[in-house]
This record gives C-alpha cells, sequence and structure tokens, in this order.
C-alpha cells in the first residue's frame, strides 16, 4: 500500500506541475461546455443531451489525459526505472491508477456542477449518486488510457487513437442517434461498447431519475471492463519492460 501511494503522490507531484495537464482539466473542459450550451436550440434539448455528452466528454478527457500522462512517465524512462525496483506491477499500476484518477475525478466534479450551475441543466436523480456513476466512467477512461498507451511511441500516435477508440463510440452509443434506430448490426456492436452503458446509466439517473441499483446491469459492465483493461495493462506493462 506504501508503494502504491507514494507512486500516485509523485505523479500527483507531477501533473500538478505541467502547464498543459491543468489546462486539458480545467479550461478545456469548460470552453467545449459552454459551447454545447449555447450552441444547443432550447433549453429541453439541452436537458435531454447533455448528460449523454457528459458521459462521452470524461471518458475522452480521462482517457487522452492518463494516456500521455503514462506515455511521458515511459518516454521519461521514469516507469523502467519503477520496473527495475523491488516494486510490484500492481503497485504501479494501481499507482498510477490513483493519481490519474485524482484529476479525472476532479475534471468530472467541474463538468457536472459547471452543466449544472452555470447552464443551468436540469436533473432529477440523487446528486451522490449521478456523482458515484460519473467517477465510475472516470476510472474506465483511466484504464483504458493506460492499457491504450501501451501502442503508442509518442505523444502524437496517442492522439491518433481518438478516432479508433473514441469516435466510434460516440456515433454508436444512443449519444446522436437512438440505438434501437440503428441497423442491427450496429446495435450489436453497440451492446460491445463501454460508452454505451455510461450514455444508458447516465441518462437514466439524471434524466429518469432512477437509483444506483436500477442500473446495476450498466456499473456491471463498466466495472467489468474497467478490471480487464487494467489486467490487460499489467500484461503489456510486462511486455514492454522485457522489451
Amino acid at each position: 500500500m506504501y508503494n502504491m501511494f507514494t507512486i500516485a503522490q509523485r505523479t500527483i507531484n507531477q501533473l500538478i506541475h505541467d502547464q498543459r495537464t491543468i489546462a486539458l482539466i480545467l479550461i478545456v473542459p469548460l470552453v467545449i461546455a459552454s459551447l454545447i450550451g449555447v450552441s444547443l436550440p432550447s433549453k429541453d434539448i439541452l436537458n435531454l443531451t447533455l448528460p449523454a455528452i457528459l458521459a462521452m466528454l470524461i471518458l475522452f478527457f480521462g482517457f487522452l489525459l492518463s494516456g500521455i500522462a503514462f506515455l511521458r512517465e515511459r518516454s521519461q524512462g521514469t516507469r523502467e526505472r519503477l520496473m527495475a525496483s523491488p516494486v510490484s506491477r500492481l503497485d504501479i499500476l494501481v499507482g498510477y491508477l490513483l493519481g490519474f484518477l485524482l484529476f479525472a475525478m476532479v475534471q468530472t466534479l467541474i463538468l457536472f456542477f459547471y452543466s449544472v450551475y452555470v447552464l443551468k441543466v436540469a436533473f432529477h436523480g440523487e446528486l451522490w449518486q449521478i456523482i458515484v456513476f460519473q467517477i465510475l466512467i472516470g476510472i474506465l477512461a483511466v484504464c483504458l488510457g493506460i492499457f491504450i498507451s501501451a501502442f503508442a511511441r509518442n505523444e502524437f500516435q496517442m492522439v491518433q487513437f481518438i478516432p479508433l477508440i473514441i469516435v466510434p463510440q460516440v456515433f454508436v452509443c444512443g449519444l446522436l442517434f437512438p440505438v434501437e434506430q440503428m441497423p442491427d448490426y450496429l446495435q450489436w456492436i453497440a451492446k460491445l461498447l463501454p460508452l454505451t452503458y455510461g450514455v444508458e446509466g447516465i441518462r437514466a439517473l439524471m434524466l429518469q431519475g432512477k437509483g444506483l441499483l436500477d442500473i446495476g446491469k450498466d456499473i456491471g459492465v463498466l466495472a467489468a471492463y474497467a478490471t480487464g483493461l487494467m489486467v490487460l495493462a499489467g500484461i503489456s506493462l510486462r511486455r514492454g519492460n522485457a522489451t
């Protein structure tokens, strides 16, 4: 546990002193949320669409932040030094996860409260349950970013994964069009993508006033994806160290 928290603390300190990271966490999401808020033609449409957009933004920025930051650790040789030390891969992965997750949580809270108190988006569910579910999406985003970073050599290649990993999910998760109105093969693809369950869950909480117990399927799928991605990240970490 001590090693995990030490790695997490070092990660947090590094990111705090990175101006690009702070801008990515604080400024960019607010700018995008503001553009969405002023571009939609009516308040009803904003209330209907923003919950799904929040799920997408949390996944997008969490993926980008954790992927680039973890890749930077590798390019600077920090990860290799940790692998050479008497620290387990579990300590390394969980330590990085905790460090990145703190920023993902901050970003999630900023986006949500900005949407509610500045853009005046209405919601019907319990506030704490909505936040808990959004944090779960953030955990998934961090795990996805850590795993995908193993296949990128530099930050530009990490960005190139966005059209492959994030954009297809945006089109078939139900954010733009109802999944039920898509062709059958796209509906099957949508069932395999985690953002679909993020969108379904957050809509149920914010628009229908349901609780976490009512969206157990969505929570279970997202948790399973996050766990599986962490396992795969551990395998890729071992492979990267061996090569």
